[in-house]
C-alpha cells in the first residue's frame, strides 16, 4: 500500500516526463519566430544581462558551459549572438546584435502567447504554486 507522506515513483521521471510536455507546448507557440523555447531563453538572457562571459551565462542558467555553447551555435551562426573579446586575452564576452534585439522581441511576443495558454489550461493558481515549488528546490540545490 502506498504511504501518502512518502513520495512515490521517480522524480526525475516526473520533472522530465513535465519538462519535455512544457518545452513541445512552448516550441509550439514560438516555432513561427524561427526559435526554439531553449533558444529563445538563451538569447533573452543574453539581451537581458550581456554582454557576459560564456562561463557568468552558463551560471544563470544553471547549465554547464559545453551544452551552453553548443545551445549558442545556431544564435551565432544566425547572427543573433556574437561571440567576442572580453578584458583580456583569454577571456571572452557573448553579446546579442541588433538582429539578436529585433529576433529576442519577436519571439517574446510568442513566448507570452505560449505563458497565457499554459496559465489558462493549469490555472494561475497552480502556475503560481509550481513557480514556488521550483524556486525553492532550486534554491535548496543550489546550497550544496
Amino acid at each position: 500500500m502506498n504511504n501518502p507522506n512518502k513520495p512515490n515513483g521517480c522524480t526525475n521521471l516526473k520533472l522530465r516526463q513535465l519538462n519535455r510536455m512544457v518545452t513541445r507546448h512552448y516550441d509550439h507557440h514560438i516555432a513561427a519566430s524561427g526559435l526554439k523555447i531553449t533558444q529563445y531563453s538563451l538569447l533573452s538572457f543574453v539581451v537581458n544581462l550581456g554582454p557576459l562571459r560564456p562561463s557568468d551565462l552558463a551560471k544563470h542558467m544553471q547549465m554547464d558551459t559545453s551544452t551552453l555553447t553548443r545551445n549558442m551555435q545556431p544564435l551565432v551562426t544566425h547572427g543573433w549572438l556574437t561571440i567576442g573579446e572580453g578584458v583580456d586575452a583569454r577571456s571572452r564576452l557573448v553579446t546579442a546584435t541588433a538582429a539578436g534585439y529585433d529576433k529576442q522581441r519577436e519571439a517574446k511576443l510568442a513566448w507570452k502567447s505560449a505563458q497565457q495558454a499554459l496559465n489558462e489550461q493549469l490555472g494561475v493558481a497552480n502556475v503560481l504554486e509550481l513557480h514556488t515549488l521550483l524556486d525553492n528546490c532550486i534554491a535548496k540545490l543550489s546550497e550544496r
